[in-house]
């Protein structure tokens, strides 16, 4: 059994990382997880937000960009159910960010995913792995007219 038990060892040590690792790419749907009852509960109605090059109201006054890079535990979840729970925790942290600043929205939205910028007006970019999902979104806070 040692004997067994020691071999395994060997073998498991000369596996690549990426032999126990997964970064499954996702292209979700924007629209979908907006309608889902977890983000009308917890996203403030009183911050927008625009995705990509959605039309906008006027803008008033600019805050700046801000990034976030969400996580989630994936253990026992669908990629997509993953996904959509960190998209959530990525835009409650860019909401939280508008309201500090002042802004009651946020534009030009755009996945960030290791610095990698990918805008769309209809879809997100999920990381999906084994243990772990993300979500890194870029936006611009503003205040804009209503």
């Amino acid at each position: 059994m040692k004997l067994i038990a020691a071999c395994l060892s060997v073998f498991l040590m000369f596996l690549s990382p990426s032999a126990f690792s997964r970064d499954t790419t996702h292209m979700m749907s924007i629209e979908e997880a907006m309608q889902s009852p977890d983000y009308q509960e917890r996203l403030d109605p009183n911050i927008k937000f625009y995705f990509g090059s959605q039309n906008h109201p006027k803008v008033l006054n600019s805050f700046g960009q801000f990034s976030t890079n969400k996580k989630t535990n994936a253990f026992n979840k669908s990629d997509e159910e993953a996904c959509r729970w960190v998209m959530l925790s990525a835009l409650l942290s860019l909401q939280d960010r508008a309201i500090r600043e002042g802004g009651n929205a946020v534009i030009n939205i755009a996945s960030y995913y290791k610095k990698n910028k990918v805008s769309s007006n209809t879809e997100f970019e999920c990381h999906a792995g084994n243990i772990m999902a993300g979500v890194a979104l870029t936006g611009k806070v503003v205040k804009i007219a209503h």
